[in-house]
């Protein structure tokens, strides 16, 4: 049985322009299943420094850090893991004693979410956005032998910089024909304002092979919905949350759980429909569920 709350109980949290009940509901269900004396609660703030000096001050074991904070963040840590320093974006604190190190389990995720569908390395793709989670999605395209390539970002100096740094292609607006991958890492047909806008014009959506929408509020976005109904390969926004989010459980516990214990609170957190294909996922990766 899980530990009552009380003061040897460790806390973590995330930090969100956008807090929503996913990610809580999927590590509090994993410290319930594993028994362990942890209990995790989603944040938002106008403060970023002090937020962070509050994960130092009041001994908070970790934190998930999500749009707009990724690469803000940076400078008021201590240092960075490998793929954080790398990408340049972080999306998770680990704080050892006082001291936060910066990691990147967006990158894991996406890289195994991507290994798991086989795609062919020489399938062109073309990709919206060059945010922090942007920079985790190309360097996962990188990392797996993607070698054909055009981010598509309105920001010139962010968006050629990061497809220079991986030798792609970049242009500030859409091209007139779509690609065999389409990738969206914008706003784009999140909850709120844009919930509406579809990420890619329907004639992309109809001749591509593959749809990938990071955004995960909504889990099916009219991008995700669009390429479903047409029968494509997706990869939803909601897939790669609980992939990272599993990461920065080990993370923070030094437990990784057991693929039926991953499955189970996946379905807890996100509904059934997306526990099948995390445990597709899981199969393909490990080799067995």
């Amino acid at each position: 049985m899980k530990p009552p709350i009380g003061r040897d109980t460790r806390l973590c949290m995330s930090l969100s322009a956008r807090p929503g009940n996913a990610g809580s509901r999927l590590h509090n269900r994993l410290y319930e299943l594993l028994e362990l004396d942890y209990v995790y609660k989603s944040f938002s703030t106008t403060d970023l420094p002090a937020a962070i000096g509050g994960i130092r001050a009041l001994g908070i074991r970790g934190c998930a850090i999500s749009m707009p904070f990724k690469e803000a963040v940076i400078p008021m840590l201590d240092g960075l893991e490998g793929s954080a320093r790398a990408i340049d974006s972080v999306n998770t604190i680990v704080n050892d004693d006082g001291v936060l190190t910066g990691y990147n389990t967006d990158f894991v995720a996406v890289r195994d979410l991507l290994a798991s569908r086989a795609i062919d390395p020489a399938t062109p793709f073309l990709l919206r956005g060059s945010g922090g989670m942007a920079k985790a999605v190309v360097a996962a395209l990188r990392d797996l032998g993607f070698a054909h390539g055009t981010i598509v970002a309105r920001n010139r100096e962010a968006g050629q910089g990061l497809a220079d740094l991986y030798g792609y292609g970049w242009r500030e607006d859409l091209p007139d024909t779509g690609a065999a991958m389409l990738i969206n890492v914008t706003p784009l047909g999140m909850e709120g304002p844009q919930c509406d806008s579809l990420a890619f014009p329907q004639d992309m959506v109809a001749t591509c092979d593959v749809a990938f929408d990071v955004v995960a509020l909504p889990a099916e976005t009219p991008f995700i919905r669009a390429a479903d109904a047409q029968g494509k390969s997706v990869i939803s926004g909601a897939e790669v949350i609980v992939m990272q989010a599993v990461e920065q459980f080990v993370l923070y516990t030094g437990i990784r759980p057991d693929p039926a214990a991953i499955v189970e609170a996946a379905a807890f957190a996100h509904g059934p429909a997306l526990a099948e294909r995390i445990k597709a996922v899981i199969g393909a990766s490990s080799g067995a569920v």
